[in-house]
């Protein structure tokens, strides 16, 4: 194959280096997505967050999705025992979309790339990135190598690293550090969902906490089928005995909930352990490189903020890249990473104290107030830059300070019923 010069090259084809490369073929661009793997493929990141609407639609791809008839997510359940928590992304602090999707990625990313093929977007399926090079100026000199074995390279003046797990800069600039949200598993699978009830309630996408580490995810898909899939602690995946499908047989039992309705199906494929799932690098961009989505960071699946982070990084590290090829001066580190790092620790945040225990408490026994339900439910909603939300801007206290509050009112309320008890 013979060597190309571009603009940008974009690393995977995934909703992150969709977003960035409709948004950089809009404004006439030169551009080529590699992707190692050839699509449909399987990935996790199923569940979206209203957020990314914005970014869908920015770009000229909502209304596509909007055709396919994915299952629509109106919100979030969370259950823990007989205490039910749910979230309506209509009722929520912060103005934006009330909806998204629950999505199998393997029929969405391809649905995004079919367009993008339609649009005239160069994406070459079966590629590989083996090596890079910097110059001096930024310019890159990337190796690829096809499903054939031939080389081939692309010199670009910006690369968009979107290669999610794959971490391809990451990887080869030693780029990668240790994540500071706590060390979990999780092994998921998808099911033919046989036993779905009826209406509303077979659409949920649901967490079932069985308790401060360990929890199940369920989310139904429109074509029938719903993953399912539980996180928890590296030692307690470990506890479980025989290979992946009996490990997670024997934790489906662990639900209430959902036992009855999971026992006797079937896996569609063997389930898929993914051990200290978190990642983090040293810095998220460089001369010449943007890093998005997971090739960046990825927090925890409990709130599902990967996909929503993969597109709000990909859209504006593409927006700058365009500013930079105008000849406008572009300050990366305030512009991108000291924004994006804004988000993520937000979210950072509310994963941690989930597992502190302390935003189950909220959930679970104080979100009867509602303009704290409202704060809370635009923050799952993906909206982590408002600061006029309160668990935004005082995200770092404000969930361990109402998680106390929460805890002293109960613990009077069981105070006063004793005292009551005992002078009957």
């Amino acid at each position: 194959m013979q060597d190309i010069e571009i603009d940008v090259l974009i690393i995977g084809a995934g909703p992150s280096g969709c977003v960035a490369a409709a948004y950089l073929h809009n404004k006439e661009a030169n551009i080529k997505v590699i992707e190692k793997s050839e699509f449909p493929r399987f990935v996790i990141g199923e569940s979206l967050l209203p957020r990314c609407m914005d970014h869908f639609e920015e770009v000229g791809l909502l209304d596509t999705i909007k055709e396919y008839g994915f299952e629509i997510k109106s919100g979030a359940r969370f259950i823990r025992e007989n205490t039910f928590c749910e979230f309506d992304f209509s009722k929520k602090h912060t103005e934006g979309y009330n909806w998204t999707w629950q999505v199998p990625r393997a029929d969405f990313d391809l649905l995004l790339t079919d367009k993008l093929k339609e649009k005239g977007v160069d994406i070459a399926f079966g590629h590989e990135v083996v090596d890079v090079e910097f110059e001096k100026n930024g310019i890159s000199k990337t190796t690829v190598k096809t499903k054939t074995k031939e080389q081939y390279v692309i010199k670009a003046k910006y690369i968009i690293d979107s290669s999610g797990f794959g971490r391809v800069l990451p990887r080869l600039l030693d780029l990668d550090k240790p994540s500071k949200i706590p060390k979990h598993s999780s092994i998921f699978t998808h099911v033919e969902d046989i036993h779905r009830p009826e209406g509303r309630e077979g659409t949920l996408i649901t967490f079932d906490v069985i308790d401060k580490d360990c929890w199940l995810w369920v989310i139904p898909f429109s074509n029938g089928k719903t993953s399912i899939g539980y996180v928890c602690k590296n030692e307690v995946l470990d506890n479980f005995e025989g290979n992946a499908t009996k490990k997670l047989q024997s934790m489906l039992k662990l639900s209430k909930y959902y036992h009855e309705r999971f026992k006797d199906v079937d896996f569609l494929f063997e389930p898929i352990i993914i051990k200290n799932y978190s990642k983090s690098v040293k810095k998220l961009f460089g001369k010449g490189f943007a890093l998005t989505g997971n090739s960046a960071e990825f927090l925890d699946p409990v709130f599902s903020s990967g996909v929503t982070f993969a597109t709000e990084s990909g859209l504006l590290a593409a927006k700058l890249i365009v500013k930079e090829l105008n000849n406008e001066t572009v300050d990366w580190q305030k512009k991108y990473a000291d924004y994006i790092v804004e988000g993520t620790t937000v979210f950072s945040s509310y994963v941690k104290e989930w597992y502190t225990g302390n935003l189950q408490t909220v959930f679970f026994e104080g979100t009867n107030n509602p303009e704290i339900k409202k704060q809370i439910c635009a923050v799952l909603a993906g909206y982590v830059w408002d600061k006029t939300n309160p668990f935004v801007k005082n995200h770092d206290r404000l969930i361990g300070t109402v998680a106390h509050v929460i805890r002293l009112e109960n613990s009077q309320e069981v105070a006063k019923y004793q005292k009551s008890f005992f002078l009957k």
